[in-house]
C-alpha cells in the first residue's frame, strides 16, 4: 500500500487526544475539503508492504496506532493491516472521511473508528455516505470540522436525525474562535465535545507531528 508517513507522537483529537500514538499516513484522498490541512497527502508517497509498516513503528516504544490520511479506506490491503496490527495486540483508531462504507470495519475488538461528516464550508457534505453514521458503536467517536454558524447548525441537524452512540466532537478549523462554538453549543445545551487540536498547540501547523 503507498504510505505518505509514519512518525511517532501525541495525538491531537479526540477521545485519544493527549496519549502517544503511532501514525500511520496513508498516501491519496477522494475528497478535495477546502480547508484540508494535509494536501501533502494527496499523491506523495511510497509502496509499503505490510511487513515494512510492522517493522517501521515496532521502533516506537507505543502500544496505540492511528490509521489517517489522505482517506485510508481507499487501500485495498487496509483491513489486511488492521487484522495483522491487532493480532499483535495494538490498539487502533481508524480515522475515515465519512464518504466511505464502514461495515466490514466496525465491531473489531481494540478498532475505534473516527468518522467525520463534512460540513457544508467544506464543499464535500454532499459526498457523505451516511449510514456510516448508525453503525457506530460507544467505542468510536463522531467529528464535524466546524468553520462557521452554517456548518454547526448543519452538525447540529445530523446529530439529531441519526442520534449516534458514539461519542460527537465539534471541532473547530484550525484558526477559528474556540469560545464562539463553544458559547453555541452552551446555549444550545449539546452532549456534544468541543474539539481541539492538541498537536499544532504544542508544535504549530506542520507536518509529521
Amino acid at each position: 500500500m503507498k504510505i505518505n508517513e509514519i512518525f511517532y507522537s501525541i495525538q491531537g483529537e479526540g477521545k485519544w487526544m493527549g496519549l502517544p500514538n503511532i501514525f500511520i499516513r496513508t498516501t491519496g484522498c477522494n475528497l478535495r475539503c477546502s480547508f484540508c490541512d494535509t494536501t501533502y497527502a494527496y499523491e506523495t508517497g511510497e509502496e509499503m508492504s505490510i511487513e515494512e509498516i510492522i517493522n517501521r513503528i515496532r521502533k516506537h516504544p507505543c502500544n496505540y496506532v492511528c490509521i489517517t490520511g489522505g482517506e485510508p479506506l481507499l487501500q485495498e490491503a487496509i483491513v489486511q493491516l488492521i487484522d495483522v496490527l491487532l493480532e499483535k495486540k495494538y490498539v487502533i483508531c481508524l480515522e475515515t472521511n465519512g464518504s466511505i462504507d464502514i461495515e466490514n470495519l466496525v465491531g473489531k475488538k481494540s478498532l475505534s473508528i473516527s468518522l467525520d461528516i463534512k460540513c457544508p464550508s467544506s464543499a464535500m457534505h454532499e459526498k457523505m455516505n451516511f449510514n456510516n453514521v448508525s453503525l457506530l458503536t460507544c467505542n468510536d467517536q463522531l467529528k464535524f470540522i466546524i468553520q462557521n454558524r452554517e456548518d454547526y447548525e448543519y452538525a447540529k441537524k445530523i446529530t439529531k436525525k441519526y442520534k449516534p452512540q458514539s461519542a460527537i466532537f465539534f471541532q473547530p478549523v484550525w484558526g477559528i474562535n474556540l469560545k464562539e462554538l463553544s458559547s453555541w453549543v452552551l446555549n444550545d445545551g449539546l452532549d456534544v465535545r468541543i474539539g481541539l487540536q492538541l498537536h499544532k498547540v504544542i508544535w504549530g501547523d506542520r507536518k509529521g507531528v
